[in-house]
């Protein structure tokens, strides 16, 4: 057993303060006991000073996206133009490249606090939709990253099977490397995984409405419901999306999706910024959980959701970073108030508790990781210290730590971090990765 000191430590959303002097011991991955008003750390315990979280959770990534950064974000134009540029680095990807390149992003994502990360993953074959010799290649590969990386992982196999709402529309060549076909052909590829071990898991995706047709959406989430798993969709990103979908069937996509028996307690939705009434009714009934990624939100020019009606209808909300213009949970956490407070004319629509809750407990139930996302008893011991010695965080008092941290911090600020018992950052260095390094070889390496 292991005993690590919190000098503050937040130990969940109905806790609007973080405790002071709080003793976790850690027996193989998991948390053993958790002892609050300890002044003094015990003579054999680590000593964590800051503030320390359940570890965060990044619910949706697209891991080599990272390798875009810088390259689309100057000029002008939308999300269909930088889609563009995104195709682009995926006809250049395999599965050495990829998995260098998504070992450096994973890492990063560690170094920034992230315990746990959503992989929505569609780059399933080789050059024109040739499978690899392991049809699951490109997911072993991620797995791999994230075992190299010491991030947990809930792979969301994606199926993406035609070109948009039009059935007439072709593939390009690049999004053929995404298809398996047919539903059947994605159920028989993923049926061949391997995934599950203590820190994977394997869940399931509906790229979008318009990438997956009404039979097949039912026949994924068919798939997802007999296993419990995870199952997400990119829902309502854009305005165009809507319009399309309700022109080819009569009905918005979140309408779309719970008419094909999506909507559920295992079910997220990747964005959902341009919601009906009805929309938002369905969410709060069903039991779903909305992921928002503000940083790439407003990176692409989307829009801004409607989290505060997600809030008043008790929906529970994730974060992601996505395209990973920026990997800092500390920013996607903030952007959602401060875009709020800019929409709304209104400060404090969503309390600091409330923000971290969805970057812990909220995260961890959209990847199936029920048992992680919050310090208790019996919970997975992924934790999370954010020091405050830093110039952004100094003078920072206990009553005002988590305040602080959500409005002030950064990714840089993170001390520590440890995953299922095992101390991956350390005096805000990774362990296992020289992250800055692995980030420039394989960027570089993709581009060249």
């Amino acid at each position: 057993m292991t005993a690590y000191w919190c000098e503050l430590a937040w130990l969940g959303a109905g806790n609007g303060h973080a405790a002071a002097g709080v003793v976790v011991d850690i027996v193989g991955d998991r948390i053993a006991s958790v002892t609050t008003g300890v002044v003094a750390p015990p003579v054999a315990a680590v000593r964590l000073r800051g503030l320390t979280l359940s570890g965060l959770v990044n619910g949706h990534s697209h891991a080599f996206h990272r390798g875009l950064r810088g390259r689309t974000h100057s000029g002008t134009g939308t999300f269909w133009t930088w889609r563009d540029q995104m195709y682009a680095l995926a006809d250049r990807l395999d599965p050495d490249s990829y998995r260098a390149l998504a070992t450096a992003a994973y890492a990063e994502m560690v170094l920034a606090g992230f315990s746990t990360v959503g992989e929505f993953h569609y780059l399933h074959h080789g050059p024109d939709g040739v499978p690899y010799a392991d049809a699951n290649e490109m997911s072993r590969v991620l797995v791999e990253a994230a075992a190299i990386a010491g991030i947990r992982i809930t792979l969301l196999d994606t199926c993406y099977l035609q070109a948009g709402l039009d059935p007439n529309a072709e593939l390009n060549p690049i999004q053929r490397r995404f298809s398996d076909g047919t539903a059947h052909g994605w159920a028989q590829r993923v049926g061949l995984s391997a995934i599950g071990s203590p820190t994977a898991k394997l869940g399931a995706a509906i790229h979008s409405v318009r990438a997956v047709p009404l039979t097949a959406i039912s026949d994924v989430a068919g798939w997802a419901a007999a296993r419990r798993a995870p199952l997400h969709a990119h829902v309502s990103e854009q305005l165009a999306e809507n319009e399309q979908c309700r022109a080819a069937h009569g009905a918005t996509p979140t309408e779309l999706l719970h008419r094909e028996g999506a909507l559920g307690e295992q079910f997220t939705a990747v964005h959902a910024t341009h919601l009906s009434s009805n929309d938002r009714a369905l969410y709060a009934t069903s039991g779903a959980t909305c992921c928002i990624c503000p940083t790439t939100e407003r990176d692409l020019a989307d829009g801004i959701g409607p989290t505060v009606a997600f809030r008043l209808d008790d929906v529970p909300m994730a974060i992601g970073s996505d395209s990973h213009a920026v990997i800092d949970p500390f920013e996607e956490i903030r952007a959602i108030e401060m875009n709020q407070r800019l929409a709304t004319l209104t400060r404090g629509n969503h309390q600091p508790g409330e923000l971290l809750a969805m970057a812990t407990s909220a995260g961890a139930r959209s990847l199936g990781w029920l048992d992680a996302g919050h310090i208790a008893v019996g919970a997975l011991a992924d934790l999370t210290t954010v020091s405050l010695d830093s110039p952004r965080l100094a003078g920072t008092d206990p009553e005002h730590a988590m305040a602080a941290v959500v409005f002030s911090a950064t990714s840089a600020d993170v001390h520590h971090v440890m995953v299922g018992g095992r101390v991956i950052v350390s005096g805000g260095a990774h362990q296992l990765v020289d992250v800055s390094r692995s980030l420039h070889e394989s960027i570089h390496a993709v581009w060249a």
